[in-house]
Order: structure tokens, then sequence, then C-alpha cells
């Protein structure tokens, strides 16, 4: 019988040795190309809380995932986002081989402490379960944002200096702000179908 208590990963740490990948580079902040994860074993417990805010671009993930009470299919490039504490629950079909591919950056709340993003990311919301639908990208959109992930590896992969967290915290913003932008974009696009749909 599975465990329903969901199953709590407090680092990032924590969170690379439940995947089974090297550890990280830099404790508060990673980024994770997904074909480097290892296949999802058949102990691993199907409900996760993170303790750190988690932002994925997945792709060919061939799995159902479960936020809050919504359920989500990763068959296409979407991204996903999730607040520290929110529950996230994997559904795998077993007799299927994973071919997942995408980035997945993750970033625990002390790396934005006392910061302004530590209070103005509350403000985006698609971090909250309200928003019940994944972010569809385009490929221009979606290269884009694999670019800011990318910078944001780099920078934290070079020698840390007084600059680095800064530099790191900018590229959040402006990944969040594209998000934001491709999101609305996405609630337009889908509103003139429907009235077109309704007409």
């Amino acid at each position: 019988m599975k465990n329903i208590q969901p199953h709590r990963v407090k680092t990032i740490s924590d969170f690379h040795q439940l995947r089974g990948l090297p550890k990280p580079e830099h404790p508060l902040i990673s980024v994770i190309n997904l074909e480097t994860i290892k296949h999802i074993p058949d102990n691993e417990p199907t409900n996760l809380v993170f303790d750190f805010y988690s932002i994925s671009l997945k792709r060919n993930c061939n799995a159902k995932f479960k936020y809050g009470q919504q359920q989500y299919d990763f068959d296409e490039g979407v991204m996903f986002f999730m607040s520290p504490g929110q529950v996230f629950g994997i559904e795998v079909d077993k007799d299927v081989i994973l071919k997942r591919s995408g980035w997945l950056l993750l970033v625990h709340p002390d790396f934005l402490w006392n910061t302004a993003l530590a209070k103005t990311i509350k403000k985006y919301e698609y971090f909250n379960y309200s928003v019940n639908e994944a972010l569809f990208l385009s490929d221009k959109e979606e290269t884009a944002i694999v670019g800011i992930m990318q910078s944001i590896q780099q920078e934290y992969h070079s020698n840390i200096d007084k600059f680095s967290q800064d530099i790191i915290i900018a590229q959040l913003e402006l990944l969040l702000v594209h998000a934001d932008r491709f999101y609305h974009r996405q609630f337009i696009t889908r509103k003139i179908t429907n009235h077109k749909i309704l007409n």
C-alpha cells in the first residue's frame, strides 16, 4: 500500500540525492537538465512537497502530474510553477519508458532573502493552485526561457563574487516576467478561441 502522506523534500541537495544527481554546485539554486534525472523507482513517494520554488519546462514526459486537486498532462512542452509547501503528485505508467527532456530550476527562498524579489515573487499568480493550467510555449518562447535558465546555470557555475546573486536575481526576474507575459498571451488566445466557438 502506497504512503498517502506527502514526502517532504527540504533542500535542493535532498532533491539531487532523491533523483540520483551529483551534489548541487550551489546549495540554494540549481538548474537541472531533465535528461540527467534517473528513472523514478517503483517505491518513489507518489506525493511530494518541496520547501523551495520549482520552475520546470518539460517535454515528452509520459506522466500525469497532480498539483493540488488539478491534473496536468505533460505530453507537450509546457512550463509549470510550484511554490514551497505545495503538494505535487506523480503518476507514471511503469510500462512506458520515460524519454523526458527539458529543464528544471529550483530556488530556495533563502536565496531571495533581503531582495525585492522575495516580496514580488508572490504577485505571480501562476505559482498558486488557483491557476489550473500549465503554460504552453511556442518554440520561440521556449528558446527564450531555456536561454535564461542556462544563463543562471552558467552564473552560479562561475566563480561566485559579490555580483553573482544580483545577476542571478535579475535573470530570475526576467524569467518570471516573460512567463507572466506568456500566460497573459495564453489566456487571451484561449478567450478568443472560446469566443469564436460560441459564435
